[in-house]
């Protein structure tokens, strides 16, 4: 598990929810329980200030780091995805197209790249981008990097189930849900002697990571183009009892390194 994601995943699932600042010792502590070392957490609370995410933000219990408004938006929207408390709307057979205007920087090309695929689009053309539902960050990941987007929606004149096997790969992605499934049954039946509540933490959120690689493979969908048995509402329904079932415990142990004072 990478200190970068794993800082996501904790801000995203614990500490967005209370707000204000969070002590850098708390995260160190906090992560500490996920292997994750003092020094790898340092670097990247670093890199993900100088990446617009975190800012630096005095405490109580001293120097800590808080969200900054590009990252409480890019949370909320995850939420969606992750713990779907608001079910997506019926798909209305329309695609949203994105035409980014070109960067001769390759670099930035590929960080447009990257941050497109996790909003769910997917090239279908240099420069073009097409994704079952609109996101509301599209501009913000273009202008991030000094380029502009036109978007419109339209209907496929053509198979939209073919084009999601062309785009998407279904059946990869329902591979990728038995496998996880598998692991994550896994990962709690190693666990059921620990009733701790860091136990619960440290389950909680290794379930979390690797459900959280989804937002990057499945968009949400259309149903309709989907098979009537798929894998992927299996995974959804133990993902979501799982979670509820280690709420209690992974949060007092949250709020107790978060207000822990250390000698």
């Amino acid at each position: 598990m990478q200190a970068r994601s794993a800082l996501f995943d904790l801000y995203g699932d614990h500490l967005r929810s209370r707000g204000g600042a969070v002590p850098v010792a708390a995260l160190v502590r906090l992560l500490g329980r996920l292997d994750i070392a003092a020094p790898a957490v340092r670097t990247a609370v670093s890199r993900m200030v100088r990446q617009g995410w975190l800012t630096p933000q005095s405490t109580d219990l001293g120097p800590g780091y808080a969200l900054t408004e590009r990252a409480r938006g890019r949370l909320d929207e995850a939420a969606v995805r992750i713990y779907r408390h608001q079910p997506l709307p019926d798909w209305d057979g329309r695609w949203s197209l994105a035409l980014i205007t070109h960067s001769p920087d390759r670099v930035r090309r590929e960080r447009v790249q990257r941050g497109l695929e996790y909003l769910g689009y997917r090239q279908v053309q240099p420069d073009n981008w097409i994704a079952p539902r609109h996101s509301p960050e599209l501009v913000s990941i273009a202008s991030s990097e000094g380029l502009s987007v036109t978007h419109f929606r339209a209907e496929y004149d053509g198979d939209d189930a073919a084009l999601i096997e062309r785009l998407w790969r279904p059946a990869e992605l329902a591979s990728a849900y038995r496998s996880w499934l598998t692991d994550a049954r896994e990962i709690v039946a190693a666990e059921a002697d620990d009733s701790s509540d860091d136990g619960a933490f440290a389950v909680r959120s290794r379930l979390l990571h690797e459900w959280r690689k989804f937002l990057f493979t499945d968009p949400g969908l259309p149903r309709c183009l989907l098979p009537d048995d798929w894998p992927g509402d299996a995974a959804a329904a133990y993902f979501d009892e799982q979670t509820a079932r280690l709420a209690p415990g992974a949060t007092r142990f949250v709020d107790a390194c978060l207000t822990r004072r250390d000698p």
